[in-house]
């Protein structure tokens, strides 16, 4: 079978590997689609994420769906908890110390054409769902954990700073939970295009803090009640942090280039904001499943740009640049 592997940083290679044996408890998917993620650009671009490094030449790939052996449509769940940790007993598997997780540190993902995973892990795809869609299940699932944790009510006013895919999901999955006011900004003026079409009510493009000043006349000096940060740049956090109002949160999704985040504990006490970070996602993928099956969330909009696996090295380098929206490849 084909597959892309990581070898150093920007450097992906074409290997020709045999189609991987089936553990107990797994079943062999061919693979069909699957999208870049802001995580796999860490790993082509550093040669790690965080403290996970690269130590052997690493197939990328966590936004993936496919087709059983026996003709099953399925959308994939790439973390496989250990499921009897403190964490995992108690409802948080992505908490779980002993995750397996693909495409990150010693665990293939899902750039080949063949891969064998845990059976608990796959979710049929209804027919209405392309395979794109069920790759877009997996930053939807991320997105709606995001919203989970900011526990938004109806009538708020909620900022999202960084309009990637996944803060477009954010956007809309907003909208639904009843965001009376929805504010987006971002430096890419297509990213802040699309926040408008998907249904901002005030957008901005910045490349600094120049738009606090306009945000706070959209809110009348209030301030935001939910901020949520899904650039993963400095720059973003701290407008999150002075755009929120006194006692509102500010939610953490991004993952920083040089793995670390930091903001005006002053401004941050006197505010007495609460502030969450995003560790992946916790059981939301029959959710994701029936807003896309219901037309409540638009995925498909969202990917703007299709690669062949033998084209991943492009692929990479066009999201490097953040050219468009959401990038797949298509095995």
């Amino acid at each position: 079978m084909k597959a892309i592997r990581l070898h150093g940083t920007g450097d992906l290679q074409l290997h020709d590997e045999s189609v991987p044996a089936v553990g107990p408890g797994e079943k062999l998917i061919r693979i069909k689609s699957v999208g870049v993620c802001g995580s796999d650009l860490h790993w082509f671009a550093e040669g790690g994420i965080g403290d996970a490094k690269l130590v052997h030449p690493l197939i990328l790939g966590h936004e993936f769906a496919g087709e059983t052996e026996d003709g099953q449509r399925v959308a994939i769940e790439p973390a496989i908890p250990c499921g009897h940790c403190e964490f995992c007993v108690h409802g948080h598997p992505n908490l779980c110390l002993s995750t397996i997780f693909a495409g990150h540190g010693d665990q293939d993902g899902a750039l080949r054409e063949y891969m064998a995973w845990n059976e608990k892990c796959l979710f049929p795809l209804p027919d209405l769902l392309t395979f794109e869609d069920g790759s877009m299940l997996e930053p939807l699932g991320v997105a709606i954990h995001s919203v989970d944790l900011a526990h938004l009510k109806t009538g708020m006013t909620v900022g999202i700073f960084g309009c990637g895919p996944i803060g477009l999901l954010i956007l809309q999955l907003a909208r639904l939970s009843g965001a009376a006011n929805i504010i987006a900004v971002d430096k890419y003026g297509h990213r802040a295009e699309a926040a408008k079409a998907i249904g901002a009510d005030h957008v901005f493009i910045t490349e600094n803090n120049s738009q606090l000043i306009d945000i706070g006349e959209v809110t009348r000096g209030r301030g935001i009640d939910i901020a949520f940060e899904v650039a993963g740049v400095q720059d973003a956090v701290d407008m999150s942090i002075a755009a929120v109002k006194p006692g509102g949160k500010v939610i953490l999704v991004g993952i920083p280039d040089d793995d670390k985040t930091s903001f005006s504990a002053s401004i941050a006490r006197r505010k007495g904001l609460t502030v969450k970070l995003v560790r992946r996602m916790k059981h939301t993928y029959p959710r994701a499943i029936e807003l896309v099956s219901k037309g409540l969330v638009d995925v498909r909009s969202i990917v703007t740009h299709r690669f062949a696996l033998e084209q991943a090295d492009e692929a990479f380098r066009v999201a490097e640049r953040r050219e468009g929206l959401k990038i797949m490849i298509e095995v």
